[in-house]
């Protein structure tokens, strides 16, 4: 079948929509008038249909029904893997499936077989390999059809050419990512043989950006997409720079692990100091806790995760709170200086005791590198002009933006306020 070079798209008047931004070329022409690049439907079903052939080789031309059959495997259990892989029922009678389903199912039937998958954990390991491939597939195909948006003629032959080289090359290195972090995960069952019990302690923590609900609100798309992937990507230099490990991102926060008390406020502080080393990246509030918790299927769980929380709820803006296990943990270091709050009430929680973390001022880079004079008795003039560039700054955080948790400490005095 030869493939057509064809407009991609066609600009057509739409009506007014505050959503859209006069300002920009892709939703304006001369006259002011709002246009939208509608992609033309025969292109989008020949994209469609040649993606699917790129992918797996040949049209549909199964039910789900042939292939539960062809498998060897009943109805119900096909279309329950089906949906915790993330996808939607399909209806019995749609040719939609083709030889490479039959063959996944085979698969995790002889996974079955083998033993390494029980009932209780196939479920859960559909879940996450779909959850998981999901956001990549997402991220993926968005780069593709940037680049082919940005085009006024797509040549489809050419495309899925490109695709033909390209994907392999995607396939091959995601292979290459799953095995690495597989290895780095039995390093860290055998060197330490507790994690391969039911729970094992370490520090858990949050960082979550100050004010991104404002800021959603009042950024483009665009500039919204940077500020999460920045912050994103920072993190995660900081976090493994210092020998720990992402748990998960959500949205404007993101959630760390680490196997060291020290190194667990280390990266702390340096997630909450980054802002005041470059403005473009945003201001956080972080909070640490340790404990015991439980490792399932690539996320952790236990009391000490939530304390976590709470505390990053309680944290102003720049600053880290911990919790006393963890505080005592690193009380001896010199290079911090640790103040216990007064008692809070938060969810679940009716007397927990935050603890502030900071440096102490001759380890203060920032200080340093402002040219000021470092040693104990620059602390509070430290302290004072700290303060005093957040107000000039106006980096106080509006009401409405207030985490949850952040209501409990109203009340208390400025010196005990969690937080400061």
């Amino acid at each position: 079948m030869a493939l057509p070079c064809a407009p991609l798209r066609k600009t057509v008047p739409d009506k007014p929509d505050d959503h859209l931004d006069p300002e920009d070329e892709a939703f304006s022409d001369d006259q002011g008038v709002h246009a939208g690049p509608i992609v033309d439907p025969e292109i989008i079903q020949l994209l469609v249909d040649g993606l699917e052939l790129q992918l797996f080789g040949e049209k549909p031309n199964l039910t789900s029904v042939e292939v539960a059959e062809r498998a060897g495997v009943s109805l119900e259990v096909s279309q329950k893997r089906w949906r915790s892989l993330g996808f939607t029922a399909m209806s019995t009678e749609a040719v939609m499936f083709t030889e490479a389903d039959v063959e996944a199912l085979r698969i995790t039937e002889s996974l079955r077989a083998t033993g390494l998958l029980v009932d209780e954990d196939e479920a859960a390991l559909v879940r996450a390999i779909g959850r998981t491939f999901a956001r990549l597939a997402e991220w993926q195909i968005s780069l593709m059809a940037r680049r082919a948006m940005s085009a006024q003629d797509l040549d489809l032959g050419a495309l899925f050419a490109e695709m033909d080289n390209v994907i392999p090359q995607v396939e091959a290195v995601q292979a290459y990512a799953w095995r690495r972090h597989l290895l780095n995960a039995a390093s860290r069952f055998l060197i330490s043989p507790e994690y391969a019990e039911e729970s094992a302690p370490m520090a858990v923590g949050f960082a979550d950006i100050v004010g991104y609900t404002r800021q959603s609100r009042s950024l483009r798309t665009n500039e919204l997409t940077r500020l999460v992937d920045d912050f994103e990507a920072e993190s995660l230099s900081i976090i493994t720079e210092l020998r720990g490990r992402i748990v998960k991102t959500i949205g404007d926060e993101v959630m760390y692990a680490a196997d060291d008390p020290a190194d667990a406020v280390e990266i702390a502080l340096q997630l909450a100091e980054r802002h005041e080393h470059d403005e473009s990246f945003p201001e956080l509030r972080v909070g640490v806790a340790w404990g015991d918790v439980v490792a399932h299927w690539g996320d952790v769980f236990g009391p000490s995760v939530n304390v976590a929380a709470r505390l990053t709820s309680l944290a102003r803006p720049g600053k880290v709170l911990i919790d006393r296990e963890l505080a005592d943990s690193v009380r001896d270091n010199p290079g911090y200086i640790l103040r216990r709050l007064r008692r809070t009430s938060v969810k679940g929680y009716r007397r927990l005791e935050p603890w502030s973390v900071r440096r102490e001022v001759s380890k203060d880079t920032a200080l340093l590198e402002d040219g000021a004079f470092p040693g104990p008795a620059s602390q509070f003039v430290h302290e004072q002009a700290e303060e005093l560039r957040r107000i000039i700054r106006g980096l106080d955080q509006p009401q409405d933006d207030q985490p949850e948790g952040d209501q409990s400490a109203a009340g208390q005095s400025p010196g005990d306020q969690p937080g400061e």
